[in-house]
């Protein structure tokens, strides 16, 4: 199983005004989070794409090309590039030179992403959310698989014996598909036979089965292989020497971020009581102590009929860097080799 790392960019410097110089040391901090990475032999590392104040990972290929120079091992992602507020064709090179420059280590991961600030800032439709996407995600695989391609649609002129370059090192550039709890999105990832890597940030994991055996039912009927049919978990979590000190660390700034973000949404301001729901044997939080939280991603591969990949995202609780990186180090060094054996 892989494991890795996926991160928004957050601004922790405790700056609400955003200025330039906190931006700039929240991005070192980052990309010294990334290497550490590398160093502690975690297998992935992603960078989201927001176009909000408090996240700096509007352009998340520059960070992944300046983390490539930095790095040797480690594979490089997004997580996820909105696909619908994009264009494939910028999309594709992008992430083709990010393989270049990261010598075969980069992949994508796309999705209609949870926020819709793109689609006002790149003058798109919100109603054309789905269509947008899924004309866009025909065109990048067309790209990945074809250097001369001819292509029409609605959004977008068309190409007509249109070569792209670069072309990456890797023969077929890895592409996974980002979903929430959407059913048709899971088919649709099954019908393309895409990876797909499933958001769970609440609730009970196992919950999610159904879902997963409709994306390999799909999968199965358009032909690929089951071994082609992978899933990876992207989940909110934090690990540190005990549990206690954990949930000590994580819990107010959780608490605190998604009370925020509830508030756009629509959702109850978060408690005490529904984080440590979450926290149980079935909750979709890995937060707590390695040996505990090994365990409970393999009781969550059990419960989802096996995963390939599980990433954590932790900069979302305003955690320092100092605490980012002893997570990093546990997450390497001791829940690695635990699941693994």
């Amino acid at each position: 199983m892989e494991i890795g790392i996926d991160s928004f960019a957050a601004n922790m410097t405790g700056d609400s005004s955003g200025s330039p110089s906190n931006n700039m040391i929240a991005i070192t901090e980052l990309l010294e989070r990334i290497e550490h990475a590398d160093k502690s032999g975690l297998d992935i590392f992603g960078i989201g794409e927001h176009h909000r104040k408090e996240f700096l990972d509007s352009a998340p290929t520059v960070i992944l090309a300046a983390a490539a120079a930095r790095t040797k091992r480690i594979r490089l992602t997004s997580a996820v590039t909105v696909l619908s507020a994009d264009d494939p064709v910028r999309v594709f090179q992008n992430f083709a030179t990010l393989d270049l420059v990261s010598q075969g280590r980069a992949e994508i991961i796309v999705g209609r992403g949870s926020f819709t600030e793109s689609f006002p800032l790149f003058g798109l439709n919100l109603h054309d959310y789905d269509a947008l996407f899924s004309e866009k995600l025909n065109l990048l695989l067309t790209l990945r698989e074809n250097e001369v391609v001819n292509w029409s649609g609605r959004f977008r002129p068309e190409l007509r014996n249109q070569a792209v370059y670069p072309r990456p090192v890797q023969n077929s550039l890895p592409i996974w598909l980002g979903v929430g709890g959407t059913p048709a999105s899971f088919i649709r990832a099954g019908r393309l036979g895409l990876p797909l890597m499933v958001a769970i940030i609440g609730g009970e994991t196992r919950r999610f089965r159904p879902l997963i055996d409709l994306y390999r039912e799909a999968g199965e009927k358009a032909g690929f292989a089951p071994e082609q049919l992978r899933v990876g978990l992207h989940s909110l979590g934090y690990v540190a020497n005990t549990t206690q000190e954990a949930i000590a660390d994580y819990y107010p700034g959780y608490a605190q971020t998604f009370t925020r973000i509830g508030k756009e949404r629509g959702w109850p301001p978060v408690s005490r009581a529904g984080f440590d729901a979450q926290m149980g044997t079935y909750g979709a939080l890995l937060i707590g102590n390695p040996e505990e939280i090994a365990h409970k991603i393999i009781r969550h591969s059990e419960s989802l009929g096996g995963i390939s990949r599980v990433t954590f995202q932790m900069d979302n609780a305003g955690l320092s860097h100092t605490k980012l990186i002893q997570a990093i180090e546990l997450i390497g060094k001791r829940i690695v080799p635990l699941i693994n054996r």
